[in-house]
């Protein structure tokens, strides 16, 4: 059995007011430092990763970087676990890109499934890039457990795609910032035991 553990990196200064990320290379503001630590000890008590995945934006290195210190472990970049591409969208607010393309942000929120933002890339190709990542990573650490530190959006087009799930399910996985999702992988699938987990921030 191999397990996956899948986290969310801590909150930067575009996460507290809301404006749409994606591969802008957002840092960590001081909450989200001190977020990653607290998720690194919780990882401590209850695992021992063999390695430690990132995607290659700094907010989630440096949320990989806090959890690698744990094991005595390097941060090991991965371009598929990186967030989707906004395009024209990234940067703006909702309430700015609403205004701008009100038909296509209503569909975000409604039904996202299939979209393709302006400029940018589609959710379903993301997805694959994702499930892609995560495979080769399993298949990297036969029966070992490691952590992938990802993103709101394409942990959640990761999840989906583990899991089978379609594109209705998006708004109905919540990822928050430096959640912990436990997957097993066994017999050729994945099964989910632990999904935004979040608990070890309350000591904060």
């Amino acid at each position: 059995m191999t397990r996956i553990i899948l986290v969310r990196h801590g909150e930067t200064e575009w996460n507290r007011v809301e404006r749409f990320r994606g591969s802008a290379d957002i840092p960590l503001n001081e909450n989200g430092l001190k977020q990653a630590e607290l998720l690194a000890r919780r990882l401590a008590a209850s695992w021992k990763p063999a390695a430690v995945y990132s995607s290659p934006l700094s907010r989630s290195v440096r949320t990989g970087e806090a959890i690698a210190a744990q094991f005595g472990l390097d941060v090991r970049v991965h371009p598929g676990l990186s967030d989707i591409d906004y395009g024209q969208w990234q940067g703006l607010t909702p309430e700015e890109v609403r205004a701008r393309w009100p038909e296509l942000y209503q569909r975000w929120l409604s039904d996202p499934s299939g979209l393709h933002f302006p400029g940018g890339e589609s959710l379903d190709e993301r997805q694959r890039i994702g499930v892609r990542a995560i495979e080769e990573i399993v298949a990297t650490h036969p029966g070992e457990t490691v952590v992938a530190v990802g993103h709101t959006v394409i942990n959640r087009l990761i999840i989906m795609g583990l899991l089978g799930l379609d594109g209705s399910y998006f708004w109905r996985l919540r990822q928050d910032n430096c959640a912990l999702n436990v997957f097993e992988y066994r017999d050729g699938r994945f099964v989910a035991v632990t999904l935004n987990e979040t608990g070890h921030l309350l000591n904060y």
